[in-house]
């Protein structure tokens, strides 16, 4: 997969490419946000001790009586690199609208093959419900959030879950609502690529199973929960129509979607200038949540 990305100078550019943005199937009318102080931030670990490696979560909670909605955060770095501080932008963010956020660690590859971070974000769903009282989280109302790879997570956990199948990490693993940026959906669009293979553990030929198995666009049902896309008109590294196509396959299914189109970004400026895009996710959360 190439990895170009789109660099423009200018704070008056940067301003204008702010404005620059498709968005269908929002509503007609926005939800009026909440503002709110929040809490120290939680640092605890999420998996059991049996678990094949010790991974921690990063919980912010808005100051309140509660129980608030709250949201499973996931960075990107092509399952294989990055970390949480990635989304502690995002995780801020949302906190100070009222929402309750876990920002977690996963597993990487290539010393961790697919479906291994998969199983990790299944497990801090499972252990977001169990501790929803002590964390003062409503267990009905709980989303997903990524980017690039971490968006890929939680569309494919939000689509397997209760399925059936070598994948399915039970009914209770599907969010109420996803937000997904920069999405690689449909793992088929490449031969090839270090990435790819590093995750899956061969090429495309090699294992054309595990390619369609891992990828979103391929488990959309008429059950699964709305989504919020958004995605960098430029971006090389995760083409357009990865969003597009999803965006179509989920509204075909009947399933509420919203797809923000970035113009004139690239995979990373998607991320770095995604102020438009995460102010309509956050309002799409609380409308859902």
């Amino acid at each position: 997969m190439p990895s170009r990305y789109l660099l423009l100078p200018g704070a008056g550019l940067l301003m204008a490419l702010a404005a620059c943005a498709v968005h269908e199937g929002k509503p007609k009318q926005s939800t009026e946000l909440p503002r709110t102080d929040v809490q120290d931030v939680l640092v605890e670990q999420y998996t059991p001790q049996d678990w094949p490696q010790p991974l921690d979560a990063r919980i912010r909670q808005p100051v309140g009586e509660g129980p608030f909605p709250a949201v499973l955060v996931v960075h990107g770095g092509g399952w294989q690199r990055r970390s949480p501080d990635d989304m502690e932008g995002i995780a801020e963010q949302l906190a100070a609208r009222g929402l309750v956020t876990v920002n977690v660690a996963y597993r990487f590859a290539p010393e961790h093959w697919f479906p291994a971070q998969l199983h990790d974000i299944q497990q801090a769903m499972h252990w977001m419900l169990d501790n929803a009282e002590r964390l003062n989280v409503d267990a009905e109302r709980i989303g997903a959030l990524g980017y690039s790879s971490g968006a890929h997570l939680v569309s494919l956990m939000a689509l397997v879950a209760g399925q059936g199948g070598e994948l399915d990490g039970g009914p209770q693993t599907r969010p109420a609502a996803v937000v997904a940026g920069g999405t690689p959906s449909d793992l088929r669009k490449w031969e090839d690529g270090e990435l790819l293979e590093d995750f899956l553990g061969g090429s495309r030929a090699e294992v054309p199973e595990l390619y369609a198995a891992a990828s979103p666009v391929v488990h959309v049902h008429q059950q699964a929960p709305p989504f919020f896309l958004f995605h960098g008109t430029m971006d090389r590294l995760v083409p357009t129509d990865h969003a597009t196509d999803f965006h179509a396959a989920l509204k075909e299914a009947g399933v509420s979607s919203e797809l923000y189109l970035q113009r004139l970004r690239g995979h990373l400026l998607a991320f770095v200038l995604r102020g438009g895009a995460m102010d309509e996710a956050t309002r799409f959360l609380h409308q859902e949540l």
